[in-house]
């Protein structure tokens, strides 16, 4: 069964371009030209990633990420004109799995979705369950339990803590981070990071204690008494 992306973008040129790629690699495609467009088909259908641009008719972008994340923690990628570095922390802090700037490479973006959706798939086919410090992280349904309740993670902020309980102990360095969550052509720096990290912790309450910032090196998890 193909996997589903909704692309979101009110340029049909570049939609029509990202479409063919994604129908070449095999991939269902749904198309939005506007954010209130993007919601109902995110309402009405199956989606395993969404392509959302941030200038849109009708809701923009920001607003669309916001939405979906109270509900999902789908993969998203965010496409935007605009390269400055407020706009893309923004963007993570809302939920933004990745974020690309135009003009792009259209190879280049296949290859950030397929990179998200496999780490999807891979993390889906391990251990069941992964547990430290009252935490318990469940691949089968991609849900995280603090003391029992659930904690609602976007994708990147599941992988980063899964990454980090399953190397308990052991310092992992930013570089380490960006290139097993985002790959070796992210762009980007220690300000993506610490933005996702900070959200992590934000979403674990005092149980943030257990992701131990190391400085001048990275971050490590450690069972706290």
């Amino acid at each position: 069964m193909s996997r589903t992306i909704l692309i979101v973008e009110d340029e049909h040129i570049l939609r029509e371009i990202m479409k063919d790629y994604l129908l070449e690699e095999g991939y269902a495609v749904l198309e939005a030209n506007d954010g209130k467009q993007a919601l109902s088909l995110f309402n009405e259908h199956e989606v395993d990633l969404i392509i959302l641009d941030i200038m849109l008719p009708e809701l923009d972008g920001w607003s669309v990420c916001k939405r979906i994340r109270k509900a999902s923690n789908i993969p998203i990628i965010m496409l935007t004109a605009r390269s400055d570095e407020d706009d893309m922390l923004l963007g993570f802090e809302l939920g933004a799995d990745d974020y690309v700037t135009k003009p792009y490479s259209p190879p280049i973006l296949m290859a950030r979705a397929k990179r998200l959706l496999e780490s999807r798939h891979i993390r889906d086919q391990e251990a069941d369950t992964l547990t430290g410090s009252g935490i318990t992280v469940h691949f089968p349904s991609r849900s995280v339990l603090v003391e029992g309740i659930s904690s609602s993670l976007t994708h990147t902020e599941f992988e980063i803590l899964a990454y980090l309980m399953k190397n308990k102990g052991f310092i992992i360095t930013r570089e380490q981070l960006i290139t097993k969550i985002w790959g070796y052509d992210f762009v980007g720096d220690d300000r993506t990071v610490n933005s996702h990290i900070r959200n992590l912790r934000s979403k674990l309450g005092e149980h943030a204690k257990s992701i131990v910032t190391v400085v001048r090196s990275g971050y490590k998890f450690e069972d706290q008494a």
